[in-house]
């Protein structure tokens, strides 16, 4: 079910009105009841799938917890083997048989393997690592073994986080479904104030500069440097605005039942370095991998080189997570490369910027930072963005070649494009380090109306209504 449909707008008011009318015993019965049918509402035979992953989880936990030694890792093995080859099989399986056949092709050897042409199931990856993570604190010592079968069940489909995340962890989240929930005026406002900001960006923002940015990306070639360059800026707000709306409404939606689901971006784009934006980023996932893939593999507690590998080998894996191509691959392959030289040359950037007196001027200095980084973000972005290697690479040879006619495409989408970006970063500037619905709240409650209103009208007036699916729903 996408929240940005009818559909959604009738079922959360009815699932959180029987939620607070039910007894506490059944509520969790009642929650998980909803995230299934909200589930299968895209593909209805694909929830046996998180039931596979489900058993497979629940009772590797509670042999983890009682086992001891060899058996105690066998355990751990098997659980995260077979949870990941779910993964690989309705993810990788064709970009594998792709690239053998492929091989085989260049190579001469008569081999022509078939893929199965699966549909990916929404949003497995993320279920995968939110069930990953349960085992492996299990495994740590940090988290006990879920002993009631409905409640682990539920951790791992609870709807508003179910298809696209926060990725959340088990000493967060777990606990909250044995907690009473009261019907709780200021939790609510707060919470419904989260999901109509996700709404607006979703609506007004994304989903428009959408238009824009299909239009050049599906026709590279018919495109100048200028144009692709603007068509990737609008792709960089498109990809922040549509995934921040999907955990704003996420963690809204959840605030209004009473769950606190961790933050996922913190104004990413304000960022002074590399390093920072990941801080930034889809945060649930970036301290998944710090914690679970970086750190095991030694962090920066090792020589230098094998350092650099760590941060490369972790971000090369994150580009594979998102997505079964090599522009994914070489899209978390290049943001590992920015942050190893990012870190690296951290002392010829500052006696740089002495040398030059950029130092005497410190906004400019932070202005020129933020700018840098954002500029090789979107660098990375074109090949997240691309149908394939050859258009990324055409569609960067443009930009720095092909410099014709400055802008083409439609102008009305470039304009609502234009302010929408300059609202959402007007509004991020303007909450500082608070979050928008926190930086709202702290209005006087005139103001505070005002704001609903005018975010209402202007998502009723210039929302793009088509019930576009969520970027990160494919992965």
């Amino acid at each position: 079910m996408l929240f940005n449909s009818i559909q959604f707008l009738v079922f959360f008011p009815l699932v959180a009105a029987a939620y607070f009318a039910a007894p506490q015993r059944l509520r969790w019965a009642l929650l998980l009841g909803a995230s299934c049918y909200f589930y299968m509402a895209f593909i209805p035979v694909y929830i046996l799938i998180l039931v596979l992953t489900i058993l497979v989880d629940y009772f590797a936990a509670l042999y983890i917890e009682s086992a001891t030694g060899a058996r105690r890792r066998m355990g751990l093995v098997v659980s995260i083997v077979s949870t990941c080859l779910i993964l690989f099989f309705f993810k990788y399986y064709d970009f594998v048989i792709s690239n053998i056949n492929t091989v085989a092709a260049a190579t001469g050897i008569g081999l022509a393997l078939t893929p199965l042409g699966l549909i990916l199931p929404i949003g497995l990856s993320f279920h995968t690592f939110q069930s990953l993570s349960y085992v492996i604190e299990v495994y740590w010592g940090k988290q006990r073994a879920q002993r009631h079968f409905g409640i682990y069940a539920l951790y791992v489909m609870f709807f508003p986080q179910l298809v696209a995340g926060p990725i959340e962890r088990p000493q967060n989240l777990l606990h909250q479904f044995y907690e009473r929930h009261d019907l709780d005026y200021v939790r609510i406002r707060d919470g419904l104030r989260q999901m109509l900001w996700g709404f607006f960006k979703k609506l007004v923002v994304a989903d428009r500069l959408a238009i824009y940015v299909n239009t050049i990306y599906g026709n590279l070639e018919h495109h100048t440097g200028p144009t692709i360059a603007l068509a990737t800026v609008f792709f960089a707000f498109q990809i922040y605005c549509d995934f921040s709306a999907y955990s704003d409404i996420a963690i809204g939606a959840a605030r209004v039942l009473g769950f606190s689901l961790m933050t996922n971006f913190h104004k990413p784009y304000f960022s002074r370095s590399i390093s920072e934006f990941w801080r930034r980023w889809h945060i649930s996932l970036s301290t998944w991998f710090k914690d679970y893939v970086y750190v095991p593999l030694g962090g920066n507690r090792v020589p230098r080189p094998r350092w650099a590998f760590n941060i490369l080998f972790t971000f090369t894996i994150s580009g594979l997570w998102h997505g079964a191509a090599w522009t994914y691959i070489i899209w978390g392959a290049l943001n590992g490369v920015y942050l190893v030289a990012s870190t690296s040359l951290q002392g010829t950037r500052e006696a740089v910027a002495r040398a030059i007196g950029l130092l005497r001027w410190p906004r400019l200095h932070q202005f020129l930072k933020i700018a840098v980084t954002f500029g090789l973000t979107c660098i990375a972005w074109v090949f997240f963005r691309a149908p394939g290697f050859d258009e990324a690479l055409a569609a960067l040879h443009h930009m720095l070649w092909n410099w014709g006619p400055v802008f083409t495409g439609g102008a009305k989408e470039l304009i609502y494009g234009a302010l929408g970006i300059a609202v959402v970063l007007a509004v991020d500037a303007w909450s500082g380090e608070r979050h928008f619905h926190e930086a709202v709240g702290a209005r006087p409650q005139v103001e505070r109306w005002a704001i609903y209103l005018v975010l209402i009208l202007w998502i009723l007036s210039a929302g793009v209504f088509n019930a576009s699916q969520f970027i990160y729903f494919q992965f």
